[in-house]
């Protein structure tokens, strides 16, 4: 027993301890599923039979009409998240931090409560408000303004107001917190030199707050990016299924639903998967090197 402590309590095996874990989940739940999904994107896969078909399925790819809607429909929600996700909740974090606000602590709580909510139960409450039937949150307020009941999640641009404001709903929150961690990390010093020199609230903002905030505006694109590609419960859940009118709420990750659960085709959904982490690599990347992430520090 005196050797284990020994070998364990040993500053040269200590580290290797503690970082054991990490590494174990790491290789389990990340790295042995990324190896299999590459491995099986270039096999067919059928009751446990597997034949290596090499690049048939990503040829496949390139002239599927749904596996394009999929891509072209996760493209600009992600986009439009963006637009919705990132400007919003720094406007609202910045005037959490501002001395015009009252109840900071409970305005907090009530951004941050839908996040806690299933996204089943957010996704079934958006359904019913959205409903095409005539008493209807949504036609109801309509009806308020004298105008006739719509199917809401038959049309495209309203139901991805229905889906835009469900994401908006859960998540703005979220980013306000991280914005708010991001403006805590400021010297207020800063600010009290720029109000000597005179600086009014809007040139505080763009050429002090924003600057400053940079590394948590670029963390907060990064991970927006991410889950606007991946986006699947959601609409899932609005539509009641995968199936949604003219495929207007049909995801990458829907299509990959599809061809792997619905279609048990596991080989060509997982050609699926390759793409969309290709396409969300490729364009956090992207962004990272247009921020000048990768950049090195002059010394």
């Amino acid at each position: 027993m005196s050797k284990f402590k020994k070998i364990f309590y040993s500053q040269k095996v200590a580290p290797y301890v503690f970082v054991l874990p990490f590494l174990l989940s790491l290789i389990i739940f990340w790295a042995y599923p990324l190896v299999s999904g590459v491995i099986m994107s270039f096999q067919d896969i059928s009751f446990g039979k597997r034949t290596f078909v090499g690049f048939d399925h990503y040829a496949h790819l390139i002239n599927d009409k749904f596996f394009a809607t999929a891509v072209l429909n996760s493209v600009e929600y992600m986009l439009l998240t963006l637009v919705l996700m990132i400007p919003i909740p720094l406007v609202l974090a910045v005037l959490m931090e501002s001395r015009l606000t009252k109840a900071k602590g409970v305005w907090k709580v009530i951004m941050y409560i839908p996040a806690l909510t299933s996204v089943v139960i957010s996704g079934m409450l958006f359904r019913m408000m959205f409903s095409e039937a005539a008493g209807s949150q949504m036609n109801q307020l309509l009806a308020f303004f004298g105008k006739l009941p719509i199917a809401w999640l038959k049309t495209k641009w309203t139901a991805w107001i229905a889906l835009l404001l469900l994401c908006m709903w859960r998540w703005t929150g979220v980013n306000m917190l991280y914005f708010l961690s991001g403006l805590k990390s400021i010297d207020t010093s800063i600010y009290e030199s720029a109000d000597i020199d005179g600086a009014n609230s809007w040139q505080k903002l763009w050429y002090l707050t924003l600057p400053l905030i940079k590394p948590t505006t670029i963390y907060v694109v990064t991970i927006s990016v991410y889950a606007g590609l991946s986006m699947f419960l959601e609409s899932f859940m609005l539509w009641n299924g995968n199936s949604s009118p003219k495929n207007i709420g049909l995801t990458i990750v829907g299509y990959l639903y599809k061809r792997g659960i619905e279609k048990n085709d596991l080989g060509y959904a997982c050609a699926v998967g390759m793409v969309l982490m290709i396409i969300a690599l490729a364009i956090n990347v992207v962004q990272l090197l247009a921020t000048g992430t990768f950049k090195k520090e002059e010394s």
